[in-house]
């Protein structure tokens, strides 16, 4: 579920379009223009209007008619979805979170119309329900570039495990890969071979018996043997 920040107010993001064209009736094109100023002013609305972020509502939902009393922490046009917020006490837990879908909606009733930002503790608040008294949530603070770094490295890094995808090979042999890149680190392709650190090759079917060391490949021979050993006990685990 996501949440979108739109004039300081957690919610879902709306979009409007600038109303244009008033010239056309200038250029006898007034039906037209009528036409266009009813379709661009018919905007669908928000689920944040009929659900405003931070407010106390009472919603049933169908087909149970359960009534939920909380806090709506957010809206998502997208997915259609109410996000309600319901402190708990006495528990291990913060707060129940239900997930909504508006169609499943049958009534509505805004109990606070703004959840205060913090207990009064006047006998106000003791006269209310303990479940309707929730406190608004204050907006995180976002920093733009960090997210946009997350979003390069994820990316390189998808990009990075696209390149160790072996389209020739079996599902057996590219776990087999897989398995050895994590131990090992420096496996490449080679065909449907699997080569590792340049001195061990294992091939299809990819099984303990199908690993061997990489004739001049140089080094020492003592540890070259070890490192099939190693090698093999991982294609073996398998």
């Amino acid at each position: 579920m996501s949440s979108s920040n739109h004039n300081n107010k957690r919610g879902t993001l709306s979009f409007s379009s600038a109303a244009a064209g008033a010239n056309n009736n200038r250029n006898g094109s007034g039906g037209n223009n009528s036409m266009n100023n009813i379709n661009m002013n018919h905007r669908r609305s928000s689920l944040n209007d009929d659900y405003p972020v931070n407010s106390v509502m009472e919603i049933t939902i169908k087909p149970s008619n359960e009534k939920l009393t909380g806090l709506v922490y957010c809206t998502d046009d997208i997915s259609n979805t109410i996000v309600l917020k319901k402190s708990v006490n006495y528990t291990t837990l913060a707060s129940d979170i239900w997930v909504l879908n508006a169609n499943s909606v049958l009534e509505k009733k805004v109990i606070v119309k703004e959840a205060p930002t913090a207990h009064s503790g006047t006998e106000a608040d003791a006269d209310v329900d303990e479940g309707v008294l929730e406190l608004a949530m204050p907006l995180l603070n976002v920093s733009r570039e960090s997210i946009e770094k997350r979003e390069k490295r994820a990316i390189m890094l998808a990009e990075d495990s696209f390149k160790h995808i072996n389209q020739k090979a079996t599902p057996e042999g590219q776990v087999v890969f897989d398995r050895l890149l994590k131990a090992c680190n420096e496996v490449v392709w080679k065909g449907e071979s699997i080569l590792v650190l340049n001195q061990i090759r294992v091939d299809p079917p990819y099984g303990s018996d199908n690993c061997r060391l990489i004739q001049n490949a140089g080094g020492d021979v003592v540890l070259n043997e070890g490192s099939l050993e190693r090698v093999k006990r991982i294609v073996g685990a398998v």
